[in-house]
């Protein structure tokens, strides 16, 4: 049987298979709501066989996004916004959904990818961008006010009544996002952390705010649905954050009863030396693996069925996720099940596609 289309339990969740749609900024929303686009695009994904799909980033605040246009779930108008494409969306799948929540930190007020993704000035849209430490991504950046305790305390109470408007949409989990450089990262980091509190300086002090909103999300989210974290497990930049780090976070996440590890890496800084290639960023799932004994989902160029299914069989990560790959090809579990002589889900309104010469591909 094909591991790659074997259940797995996350948390109290169980997924018919390992294979995850990761989240993905459209950069799409209307001052933080879903639209149009949101119900299109998570509708055909949602159709795609996979075991999981978890929605893009959410700002947990407005000053939180990335770009004007990111998905938002900071209040009862962005909260109904998504409920009624997910209602949408239901209609026709079944298929596990999740969502990201998030805070830009300093990486937020820029332009969509499209127009070049640079730092949005006031006068152009842009706003006050807020950090660890003041300072800025780029040197061209405006500079990030240092956040107080206050502000901070004011951020994690966010990200609570996120997580509670995710449970009330009916969303089955929710992923912290501390990787790709946005705030939780900017915290992990020295490089981008200089404080000297007690959110700065040692690797327990600059833990402390992803450790205390995981915490605190875990607390708030029911306890039969997962929460887990997305990391960077390296800045790709020597003396920045780095995969023993990256093992001692997610050690102490498992304590705290984090349900899964998603491991990407870098965005914490422009002076990153990327090696990019297939499976680039797996021998880092596959360290903390060792490390840990809750699931940890892989990615990083996993383009090919054999490919997925060789990094579950070697034991270097429990699941895979998905993010460019099923942009290219929604259909990509439909044909991965088909090269590995496993079934998986499809609409009935599609079963007479299924090809001749793989008869009973689809789960009737």
């Amino acid at each position: 049987m094909s591991q790659l289309f074997s259940p797995i339990s996350l948390g109290k969740l169980t997924l018919e298979n390992r294979i995850a749609i990761a989240p993905m900024c459209q950069y799409s929303a209307d001052h933080g709501n879903a639209t149009a686009w949101h119900r299109i695009h998570l509708g055909h994904l949602a159709l795609s066989g996979a075991g999981l799909l978890i929605i893009e980033a959410a700002a947990i605040e407005a000053a939180g996004r990335i770009t004007p246009q990111d998905l938002g779930l900071w209040n009862d108008e962005t909260e109904q916004a998504l409920g009624s494409v997910l209602k949408d969306v239901r209609q026709h799948s079944s298929m596990p959904i999740g969502i990201q929540l998030a805070h830009a930190g300093r990486k937020a007020s820029t332009d969509v990818p499209w127009r070049g993704g640079g730092f949005l000035q006031p006068e152009a849209g842009g706003w006050q961008t807020s950090a660890p430490s003041g300072v800025p991504f780029n040197q061209t950046d405006a500079t990030p006010v240092a956040l107080t305790k206050a502000r901070i305390e004011e951020i994690k109470q966010s990200f609570v009544d996120s997580a509670i408007r995710a449970d009330r949409l009916g969303l089955d989990l929710i992923e912290v996002h501390a990787a790709h450089g946005y705030l939780l990262h900017q915290f992990l980091s020295p490089l981008s952390n200089q404080r000297d509190d007690v959110y700065g300086g040692s690797l327990e002090n600059r833990m402390r705010l992803t450790l205390e909103i995981f915490r605190e999300v875990r607390r708030a989210f029911p306890a039969n649905k997962p929460v887990g974290v997305r990391i960077s497990a390296t800045d790709w930049v020597e003396g920045g954050w780095d995969v023993e780090q990256s093992i001692a976070l997610s050690q102490a996440l498992e304590a705290e009863g984090c349900a899964y590890i998603h491991v990407s890496s870098g965005g914490l800084s422009p002076a990153q030396q990327i090696k990019v290639g297939p499976n680039y960023q797996v021998p880092f799932a596959a360290a903390i693996k060792k490390a840990v004994t809750i699931p940890v989902i892989a990615v990083g160029m996993i383009t090919e069925p054999e490919q997925a299914e060789a990094v579950l069989v070697e034991q270097q990560a429990d699941m895979v996720a998905l993010a460019r790959g099923m942009l290219y090809d929604p259909r990509w579990p439909w044909h991965a099940a088909a090269k590995l002589g496993a079934k998986v889900h499809a609409p009935e309104q599609y079963w007479r596609c299924e090809p001749h010469e793989v008869k009973g591909l689809f789960k009737q």
